[in-house]
């Protein structure tokens, strides 16, 4: 980014990240503490149509969040001294969210109906790196099979229900592609990609249960999310006065485990 586009724009990395980490902070509060209380407290048999419409406020803010980390991701492969260490500590931090991200979603320590966020970056960040190494060779077939590991690592998101699951890996990909180029062309393919693949999954998932129609509308609360894209053009390419990393790299499964604790405490699990 040059000097004038610096000028021009205001808001640090480390803006970025605060703004990442409240938004989850806000998702998973709604999604743990304010979800169970709600199904523990029916009116007339359904949700309380009030609170309802609080949980999904609540719910639409925390869209935002996956967006900026998927484009801190990206920012962390290009930019990273390295890579090999990056992609350690991505992993190592999947393993240690697993039980916290379980115990907060299910209550039980392990369940492997859905796994954490901490997976998808580290297979997104994983994905970035083969396909910059692969694209390095002049056979042209070990350059087009770039576009096998990028599928694979879909199918493999999806089958092992990494949160997010393939619209997450794309979502990466896609960032990545449009790095450095007009932000109207990010957006524009980050909203197809998060809307096309969000469909797509719950059609496969759920389509026996609801109709396609249904499952429509129900996709686009995470278009919600293309708000993260006001701070990301804001973003003025500087790394800012950060928290020490472990703050950044330990929140996740931290904060999980803060709001199970909670939940807890106040009967609501």
């Amino acid at each position: 980014m040059d000097k004038l586009q610096q000028n021009r724009y205001t808001l640090t990395g480390a803006v970025l990240k605060n703004i990442a980490c409240f938004t989850m902070l806000t998702d998973h509060f709604f999604a743990i503490l304010f979800y169970n209380y709600m199904r523990l407290h029916p009116v007339n048999g359904a949700w309380d149509p009030q609170l309802e419409k609080v949980y999904r406020m609540g719910r639409a803010v925390g869209r935002i969040s996956f967006i900026l980390f998927a484009y801190l991701i990206v920012e962390g492969v290009i930019y990273t001294g390295s890579r090999g260490r990056y992609l350690l500590r991505l992993f190592l931090f999947a393993l240690l969210s697993e039980i916290p991200f379980d115990l907060a979603f299910s209550g039980k320590a392990v369940d492997w109906s859905a796994q954490n966020i901490y997976w998808t970056l580290f297979l997104g960040a994983l994905t970035l790196t083969l396909w910059e190494q692969l694209g390095r060779y002049r056979c042209v077939w070990l350059r087009e099979l770039r576009w096998v590991v990028v599928t694979g690592a879909c199918m493999a998101a999806f089958q092992f229900a990494f949160d997010y699951r393939f619209m997450g890996i794309l979502l990466i990909f896609v960032l990545y592609q449009t790095h450095g180029k007009p932000p109207g062309i990010s957006l524009c393919a980050s909203g197809i990609i998060m809307f096309s693949g969000t469909w797509m999954a719950n059609l496969i998932r759920y389509g026996d249960s609801f109709t396609a129609a249904y499952l429509f509308r129900f996709s686009l609360r995470e278009m919600y999310g293309l708000f993260a894209f006001i701070p990301i053009f804001l973003y003025n390419g500087k790394r800012g006065r950060q928290l020490p990393k472990p703050f950044y790299y330990g929140f996740y499964p931290a904060h999980l485990l803060l709001l199970y604790g909670t939940a807890k405490i106040i009967g609501v699990m």
